[in-house]
């Protein structure tokens, strides 16, 4: 049966967070708001979750799926960040953004690009994940809720729940969020390439 909590979005209560983390931790598929649309998450390295979300995306094995970090350390040890990266995050994060990476050996075989070892990694700036990613101590695997042939995220919980609740462990309903997806921009070589402009400014990454 799904759960529906709706969260304070200045003010997440933590009674419900650790509740959100216990389902997280027992393996459930959650929906959740950030700053650029709803995302569904899992605990990393989840197979049985990650599967389930391929399926309600329709993704195949070469799609990047993204670490939703609390902040720039914990990206740290899962991405390989030189110094020119590091500055580029550092000013950039939290925000809108998810950046394509080289992963380290502390990613799940089972997230990696199988060609590349390519990882998307973000830290979002919305208080609900925040205060979730905060709380688990470690990163949420997450992709966005596109649902398939759209082009924009979900961005209504309620519309959330009506499609996608029979298959959620969890909906989180922290108010309306942006409509536009994150601008992703590949990292893995200098100058930066923008692979998708969303909501994002792409501007400081353009040559």
């Amino acid at each position: 049966m799904t759960q529906f909590f709706q969260l304070h979005p200045e003010n997440p209560q933590k009674r419900l967070i650790d509740q959100a983390l216990t389902i997280i931790r027992q393996g459930g598929v959650v929906a959740y708001p950030t700053d650029s649309g709803y995302a569904l998450g899992c605990h990393l390295g989840d197979k049985k979750a990650i599967e389930k979300i391929k399926w309600l995306r329709s993704l195949d094995d070469k799609h990047n799926f993204t670490l939703v970090c609390s902040d720039l350390s914990e990206i740290g040890t899962y991405a390989k960040v030189d110094n020119a990266v590091f500055r580029l995050l550092k000013t950039h994060t939290p925000g809108p953004y998810t950046f394509i990476l080289n992963a380290t050996s502390e990613v799940p075989r089972l997230l990696l690009h199988p060609k590349r070892r390519s990882i998307g990694v973000r830290v979002p700036d919305h208080r609900i994940t925040h205060a979730l990613l905060k709380a688990l101590g470690e990163p949420l695997m997450s992709v966005t809720l596109i649902p398939v042939g759209e082009e924009l995220p979900m961005t209504d919980p309620d519309e959330i729940r009506e499609r996608f609740g029979a298959h959620l462990d969890l909906i989180i309903d922290g108010g309306a969020c942006h409509l536009e997806p994150t601008t992703v921009v590949d990292l893995r070589d200098l100058p930066p390439v923008i692979v998708r402009e969303g909501r994002g400014d792409p501007s400081p990454f353009q040559v």
